[in-house]
């Protein structure tokens, strides 16, 4: 018996896609300091107006180079560790869904062009979704209370 809802289709479309001229990208943002451009498509330009150098964003993206997943790929060895580990506790781009998602710093905006730094994301990549990088309750932007009491 299939749970509800595990028989649907999802339908994403990209945004945007990234743009770098780095040779070699880092396994993970965290030890990155590549730096590149987000091409946001025009029609969704007006949504970056309160995107500002010095802020941190998520970028939602899709691992586009992944090959297809198969279930011997559900315990998998990280290069960095020394045993395996379940695919959804590691940041494998080989995943049933293979979607990432990475913290950027926030250089400039230009129009529909967000330049980053900490990209661990290939030329080409697309983008599925921007949102703010909340630390707590008090940094979220639509928090009506976002100072501390």
């Amino acid at each position: 018996m299939k749970e509800k809802g595990f028989n649907m289709d999802i339908i994403v479309e990209p945004i945007g896609v990234v743009h770098t001229e780095a040779d070699r990208i880092p396994r993970h943002w965290t030890v990155s300091d590549v730096t590149g451009t987000l091409v946001i498509d025009k029609q969704y330009q007006k949504g970056l107006q309160d995107i500002k150098a010095g802020q941190q964003i998520v970028v939602i993206f899709h691992f586009h180079r992944s090959p297809k997943f198969t279930p011997d790929l559900l315990v998998q060895q990280p290069p960095h560790r020394n045993e395996k580990l379940g695919v959804f506790s590691i940041c494998s781009p080989n995943r049933p869904n293979p979607v990432g998602m990475s913290v950027l710093e926030v250089l400039q905006v230009q129009d529909n062009v967000i330049y980053v730094q900490g990209l661990d994301m290939v030329d080409g990549t697309p983008i599925l979704d921007l949102k703010p990088f909340v630390k707590d309750k008090y940094s979220c932007p639509s928090c009506r209370e976002n100072q501390r009491s």
